[in-house]
Parts: structure tokens; sequence; C-alpha cells
């Protein structure tokens, strides 16, 4: 059973979730994710202004007037959410953890999905695949995603995004949208990714806390390595300790650009600190010109 705060929380992340759905991104995801192309739906009398060339002659001649082709665009897509909940996941400096955005941005995502009569499936995973959602419809399907990302219990502390994608690739048979979300601790998944973008549409969100990017400025600091358990003492007064550690950041995060320029995978930059819909909507901006040139 579900406890009352958890109920609440999943309530919370809905309703401020649907708000950003419907108020900003209405229409954002419909006109980048396509569907599948064009089918027959019906037929219709001809009207001054119609495309000439979607007439359909047979019905034409039947009827002794002219009718016309109604095409509909073969909607439904299927999205799956390929989520680090590995122990970096729950550690920060802000308000709200990396998990926490995860959860909200796999909500925003998701009800766009469900808003558009598209299938969700979610991917948990740590150093090994935890928990496995195979795509469905529904808002109830998506709370249930919520839950599992905010609230699920898993065995494993490390990352192995190389699992996860190799995991997709066996279950994912029809060419779907992928949404990888982590902080990309892990960026030794280089032949994984390059088989996973051949075959779907993959979009990489880097969340990342300030505390990845830097230390503070605050003399001993105790801490541990949240994956590995590791305990250290840092001396953060000291600059090149803080630069080194600045250093391994960009390192990282140049790597996994290179990556996905490579691969020509779209990826998101995501802070903890500041809100989601900018980058977001530059995202589905940018995405949506790229695709009208």
């Amino acid at each position: 059973m579900l406890s009352k705060d958890i109920l609440h929380k999943v309530k919370q992340v809905e309703i401020q979730t649907r708000r950003i759905v419907n108020d900003v991104f209405s229409g954002e995801y419909r006109s980048i994710f396509k569907g599948k192309g064009m089918s027959f739906s019906e037929v219709r009398e001809y009207q001054p202004g119609d495309d000439v060339r979607m007439i359909d002659w047979n019905v034409t001649a039947r009827n002794n007037k002219p009718f016309i082709k109604i095409m509909e665009e073969e909607r439904e897509l299927t999205v799956y959410f390929l989520v680090d909940v590995s122990a970096s996941g729950h550690v920060g400096s802000t308000e709200r953890f990396k998990s926490e955005l995860a959860a909200e941005l796999c909500a925003v995502l998701a009800f766009s999905a469900i808003k558009n009569g598209d299938k969700v499936g979610l991917i948990n995973f740590t150093s090994d695949v935890e928990k496995y959602l195979a795509p469905r419809k529904g808002k109830k399907y998506a709370m249930q995603v919520i839950r599992d990302v905010l609230f699920g219990e898993y065995e494993g502390k490390g990352t192995r995004i190389e699992k996860a994608l190799e995991f997709l690739s066996r279950v994912a048979h029809k060419r779907s949208i992928v949404f990888l979300l982590s902080d990309f601790y892990d960026t030794d998944f280089d032949h994984a990714l390059k088989a996973v973008s051949n075959k779907h549409d993959l979009i990489m969100v880097h969340i990342v806390d300030p505390l990845d990017k830097a230390l503070p400025n605050v003399g001993l600091f105790s801490c541990y390595d949240a994956e590995s358990g590791e305990k250290m003492i840092i001396d953060t007064s000291l600059k090149n300790v803080r630069d080194t550690y600045a250093q391994r950041y960009n390192e990282r995060t140049r790597k996994l650009e290179i990556m996905c320029r490579k691969n020509k995978t779209d990826l998101i930059h995501i802070d903890t600190d500041t809100s989601y819909i900018k980058p977001l909507n530059r995202f589905f901006k940018t995405r949506g010109k790229r695709q009208y040139r």
C-alpha cells in the first residue's frame, strides 16, 4: 500500500506538470514528434479550395460529383523513459534532488504523450535494470511511472547506462522515442548508444546539481561517494582541489557532448537550481526548426 505522503507528493507533481503541459508545451510535443505517416480515413464531397490531388476518382465517378479523400496522421507513438535511479540522484545541494527533477520531467513528457494518444514505458536502472514497465496508454499508467521514479526502492547504487540501452534494444522492437535521464557519471556506453540511436529517436537529458559542477570553498569537507560508498575528507580551501573537481565535470560533459554529436543524438542540460521550462522549451523550438529546414 502507498502511504498518504507518497500519494500526496505524486498528486502534487501531477497538478504542477499538467499545468505546464497545458499552458507551456501545448502543441510543442505533437509538432516535433510526428506519427508514422498518413492513412486513409474517409471521403467527403469536394469543396472550393480543397487540394484537387486528393480527389477520389472512383467515388467521384459513382456519384457524378467530385469527392476527396480525407487522410489522418497515424499518430500513435511509443515513448520510453530510461531513468538513472542510482544513489547519486538522491544527493544534492538544492531544494530538490536530481531524482525529483527526473520525476517532474518524466511527468511533463508522459502527460504530453498521453494527451496525444501515445504509449509510455519505463526502464529504471542502476548498475543493472531495476524496473521495467511495458508501454501503455492512460493517465493511471503515467502516474505509476512518476511513482516509480520518485519512490521506487532499488538494490543497486552504481550506474551502467550500457545495461539500460542494451535492455531497451531487446524490448523495443519498433522505432520509439527514448528519453534517457541521468547525471551521466557513467560515460562508457558509446557502442550501446550508437546501436540505440540508429534505430530510435534518442534524447539525452543531463540532470545536474550545482555540486556536480564545483565544490564550495568551505574548508575541510567530509563526504562520501553515494554510488561506491567510499568516504573521504576534502580540503575545499585548496584551489587546486576545487579546480581538479571542476575539470573532471567539464571532461565528462565534453565527452558526453562529443558522443551525442557523433551519433546525432539530442542532448538537453537541465540544472536542479533553475526552472526546466526554458531548456525544455528551447529543445522543442530548436528541434522544430531543424525539422522544417
